[in-house]
């Protein structure tokens, strides 16, 4: 099977490595790839970005499937115009991708569906938002209702910040993503990650994991994208998972197959937990980054089939068998991530992590110059490691971590603290 990979970070990586592994697999082409990726593929010249020369590829080439990790080649008709050329895609298509490119879409659906999530109001008026304020309890939650690149949550705790962020987004902080603004009931808990696949219609459930948002230990300092996860999560226990497929993903799935845009890809619920109750954060539509890092570490089945039978509307009968380790990922980040930060110092000891046993690093961003490893983005190296318990994974995965010589870079030291505290509950 010819198989196309969108995308070059960490997430694309990961899905390569765990693609090039598919005895079904007889050719991998990658836009862009990665140094990471490039000895597994063949890395293309056409940008991820461009829809025409991609689908005309992949028709001049006979690929079978192709996959695609970011969410910008969803949210721009990727998916829509391979299919329309007869490809199979991985993904969904524009208007199933709404529920990640559309906060009050993914709302509207979960009203629909009686998915549990907060209370909203969308708003494109500043003083309608700053009176639904008023109406709210503190902490508040003002979200840009388009793609943001991550970065278009603010969480208040008083009202002048957050009218400001309200004035700061309508005035065009996000540009068309904030165009309108969600406001928010704020919801406590604890945080989880969940994926699925699904064709349209038939669910094949994945696992859970946790990840770090902010940059500095003690869960200080801004948002990111992510500096690090862990799976088993211990929040999300069976009966947890058993709600969550109840009531949030099966009926958000028959939802839109029933609006007439069937979901085909991975649904990644964000959600907050509370007393095993789960409600959800966000969709997205598109696996997580870092979290497909540390799924595809445990995943023991071949993936390939299930992404072409996801894509296909044909996943009856297949099954995803799963490691009982557990698994860690520690993010490498650039000095200065997520503000500010240089392109182009020299990274050394990448080869001599992926000797510590269970260890194996992701390049999220880096590119090879002159023989030499480059940093080229703000979340760097991923580092991951399995284990037989989630201790033993944490520990691989900092002493792959220590491996690494690369003095202009960060990483949190407290990744998987709150499963270590369990753990510590129980033991």
């Amino acid at each position: 099977m010819k198989v196309l990979l969108i995308g070059g970070g960490g997430r694309e990586h990961a899905l390569g490595w765990k693609i090039a592994q598919s005895p079904v697999l007889s050719k991998l082409y990658l836009a862009p790839g990665s140094p990471g990726l490039n000895h597994i593929g063949e890395a293309l010249t056409i940008a991820e970005g461009d829809v025409s020369a991609l689908v005309q590829f992949s028709q001049d080439n006979h690929v079978d499937l192709v996959v695609i990790g970011p969410e910008a080649q969803l949210a721009a008709g990727l998916g829509d115009a391979l299919r329309e050329a007869g490809v199979a895609c991985f993904g969904p298509d524009k208007a199933a991708a709404k529920l990640e490119t559309s906060k009050s879409f993914m709302k509207e659906v979960c009203a629909a569906s009686d998915a549990p999530t907060a209370a909203y109001g969308k708003f494109t008026q500043s003083a309608e938002a700053k009176a639904f304020l008023r109406e709210q309890n503190a902490p508040y939650v003002i979200k840009a209702d388009g793609l943001a690149a991550g970065k278009g949550v603010v969480i208040a705790e008083s009202l002048s910040d957050a009218d400001a962020a309200v004035d700061e987004m309508l005035d065009g902080q996000f540009g068309e993503a904030s165009a309108a603004i969600v406001i928010e009931e704020f919801m406590r808990g604890e945080e989880a990650s969940f994926f699925a696949i699904t064709d349209g219609e038939r669910i094949l459930p994945m696992i859970a994991a946790q990840d770090h948002k902010r940059a500095f230990d003690g869960d200080k300092g801004p948002n990111t994208g992510g500096m690090g996860a862990y799976s088993p999560a211990p929040v999300f226990t069976n009966t947890v998972y058993e709600r969550t497929m109840r009531t949030i993903i099966e009926p958000v799935v028959a939802e839109m197959a029933q609006r007439g845009t069937p979901f085909q890809g991975v649904l990644y619920a964000g959600l907050m937990i509370e007393d095993e109750q789960p409600r959800l954060v966000e969709f997205n539509v598109r696996f997580g980054d870092p979290e497909c890092q540390i799924m595809m570490r445990l995943l023991k089945s071949d993936f390939l089939p299930v992404l072409y039978a996801a894509a296909t509307n044909s996943l009856s009968g297949h099954k995803l068998d799963w490691s009982q380790d557990a698994a860690a990922l520690v993010v490498m980040a650039n000095d200065g991530y997520p503000g500010a930060y240089k392109k182009g110092s020299e990274i050394k000891g990448v080869d001599a992590a992926n000797e510590v046993e269970g260890v194996v690093a992701f390049h999220a961003g880096t590119k090879q110059s002159d023989g030499a490893l480059l940093a080229n983005g703000g979340r760097v190296l991923n580092v991951t490691a399995t284990g037989p318990t989630i201790r033993d994974a944490i520990r691989r995965a900092y002493t792959g971590v220590e491996k690494i010589d690369w003095p202009q870079g960060f990483y949190r030291r407290d990744i998987g603290w709150r499963a270590l505290e369990k753990t510590s509950e129980t033991s």
